[in-house]
């Protein structure tokens, strides 16, 4: 196997949406080909593929760099009157060393998109100074701010430039040459160099990845059309100025920068500083009262519901049976150490029922526990129906528990306004889904860019 001296250290992926052309898993094995030990993914605004790549990555024996190329607002995040096209925004890319580092990038995208975002999630420069620590910063591509003002004439601001960038992540800013071939770029990456000598900041080499192979550019200037909802034919339209942003080999980039082989070997360099890694062991639950209260509260409520059965004499089995079941349930719940998550489940739909939005009467493996029953998280009583807890949790399971409560649609946000301001807006998230074209709709919509008239798709996505 071959073994490379260069690794990827800016790469974009389908999460960089509508404008990164591979997937995770084409990504990593490219990079498996060439033989690289690590591999960044830098997606635009955004982590989305940092588990899928962590986990793809480690299981093909390359270790993975979790980064992003954020974009900074030219001014304060909070000033959104720009009317260029472009916004304005600068771009930066910054790769994570360790598990502050990680932290802090979440703690960055977060806010770019609660308070700084106009178009695109922003940063700005005064969150870049508060959250820098155990990040890795590179000045990114031609729309980086040191790279942008080189590529005007600008040279003593963009000296400036890469000395605030120094001064806010010392030597943990590197200045980004890049393999594009573009006359532009090669102007820049001279500029780049002039500033190394200048200053003494080191220079690395990437190639913004955003396709495997060259001929993928094509791919890529569709998916811009989808984007933009303009047309091959377009000429007005947003187009990428080069072919050459694909995932080049160590040979390829040596070749296509000459002059700069430091830069190229620097990123192993880089790469070796890194040492954050996920670890899929650890369970994170809020911690919400006790397990003293979650057995108080199953055992009220489950005394509760067998006195309304015996009321009714409709009890199927006596009662010795279910608290038997009761007491064996909350053992495997407090070894597990779930108990958090069954207070705070219950507690949502305790709002629900208590405010007259109706909820479901649960569904899923989780309609097989008593303790959800007793707590009235579901209204299903497992042992009339020989449901089984163990379906649900038993002592070999170390993933969470799924417990789906299906919640009226017209009054959900009522539920979800009480949870947040319970629980703390800072603590409370939807969880993120992603929608892929397949099928008649990837047809209908590549039809389009390439200018086919409606009544031929028509007539081509009927026979899909």
């Amino acid at each position: 196997m071959r073994k490379s001296n260069f690794v990827h250290l800016h790469i974009h992926s389908e999460y960089s949406i509508l404008d990164g052309v591979p997937s995770v898993e084409e990504i990593v094995r490219k990079a498996k080909e060439e033989g690289m030990p690590y591999l960044a993914l830098t997606d635009h605004g955004n982590i989305f593929g940092a588990i899928e790549f962590a986990i793809t990555a480690e299981s093909n024996g390359i270790v993975p760099i979790i980064g992003c190329e954020l974009y900074v607002a030219p001014k304060s995040r909070f000033d959104k009157t720009s009317k260029k096209e472009d916004d304005g925004n600068f771009h930066i890319v910054l790769l994570t060393i360790n598990e502050e580092g990680y932290k802090n990038l979440c703690k960055l995208i977060t806010f770019s998109y609660t308070e700084g975002f106009f178009r695109k999630p922003r940063v700005d420069k005064e969150l870049l100074r508060k959250f820098s620590d155990g990040l890795i910063a590179t000045s990114s591509c031609m729309q980086g701010e040191v790279s942008l003002l080189l590529s005007k004439g600008f040279y003593n601001e963009a000296l400036k430039a890469a000395m605030e960038y120094r001064e806010i992540f010392g030597d943990r800013f590197y200045l980004e040459v890049q393999a594009n071939n573009l006359p532009s770029q090669k102007i820049v990456n001279e500029g780049l160099k002039k500033i190394s000598e200048e200053t003494g900041i080191s220079l690395v080499a990437t190639n913004d990845v955003h396709f495997i192979e060259k001929k993928d550019s094509e791919i890529q200037d569709i998916l811009l059309c989808i984007q933009t909802g303009k047309t091959l034919k377009d000429q007005d339209r947003f187009k990428i100025k080069t072919d050459e942003i694909y995932f080049k080999s160590e040979k390829e980039m040596l070749r296509d920068l000459t002059g700069f082989e430091d830069a190229i070997y620097r990123t192993m360099e880089v790469a070796e500083k890194i040492s954050f890694r996920f670890d899929f062991d650890i369970v994170h639950i809020p911690q919400m009262g006790s397990f003293s209260d979650l057995e108080r509260l199953a055992k009220e409520g489950l005394e509760e519901k067998l006195k309304i059965m015996e009321m009714k004499n409709t009890l199927p089995f006596p009662k010795e049976e279910y608290y038997r079941r009761l007491q064996s349930e909350l053992e495997v719940i407090k070894n597990l150490k779930f108990h958090s998550y069954f207070l705070i489940v219950s507690d949502i739909v305790s709002f629900a029922k208590k405010n007259g939005i109706p909820v479901g009467a649960g569904r899923g493996s989780a309609a097989g526990s008593l303790v959800a029953y007793a707590l009235g998280i579901t209204n299903v009583d497992p042992l009339k129906f020989g449901l089984l807890f163990e379906r649900f949790l038993n002592p070999g399971r170390t993933s969470m528990p799924d417990i789906d409560v299906d919640v009226c649609a017209k009054r959900r946000e009522e539920v979800f306004s009480y949870i947040t301001e319970k629980y703390g807006k800072a603590n409370v998230a939807h969880i993120v889904t992603f929608s892929t074209r397949r099928g008649k709709g990837a047809v209908r919509d590549v039809g389009r860019v390439m200018g086919i008239s409606p009544e031929r798709l028509n007539e081509i996505a009927k026979r899909v």
